[in-house]
């Protein structure tokens, strides 16, 4: 018998598939991370608006919500209830434009939205927090 020398197809193929499997995996693991940060910072600020929708609408005073340099405020929180964050988790996050939004007491409220920009390094990537007045804030 001849001496064999190479591969055998069915191992190149298993080669191949466990390659392709690690690349696969890899390119999960590695996210880009602005973009996650940026619907982190989206989802959180849905909860956050959502919260002081409900404090407001139990104190019966209204709440309101505005972007500022740093972060964000609340206007209007009533003594005693739990204290809401200012600040974004990412201090790259930005909002485009200034309007503030009015969040009760009454059930059902204006549509509003909050534009949410990444750090400029993600090419710039917005989300918005919508709500259409009835239904709670979300992301788009």
């Amino acid at each position: 018998m001849k001496n064999r020398r190479g591969f055998t197809l069915l191992e190149l193929m298993v080669v191949i598939a466990v390659i392709a499997i690690g690349t696969a995996v890899a390119s999960l693991a590695l996210r880009d991370s602005g973009a996650s940060a940026l619907a982190r910072e989206a989802d959180r600020l849905a909860a956050l608006l959502e919260s002081a929708r409900a404090q407001s609408r139990a104190a019966g005073v209204p709440i309101t919500w505005r972007a500022t340099a740093t972060g964000f405020a609340w206007d209007g929180l009533p003594p005693g209830g739990p204290p809401l964050p200012t600040h974004w988790l990412d201090t790259r996050t930005r909002t485009v434009g200034n309007a503030a939004l009015r969040l009760g007491p009454d059930p059902i409220i204006d549509a509003q939205a909050v534009v949410l920009l990444g750090a400029a390094g993600d090419g710039a990537a917005t989300l918005e927090v919508v709500s259409d007045g009835l239904r709670p804030f979300e992301v788009r």
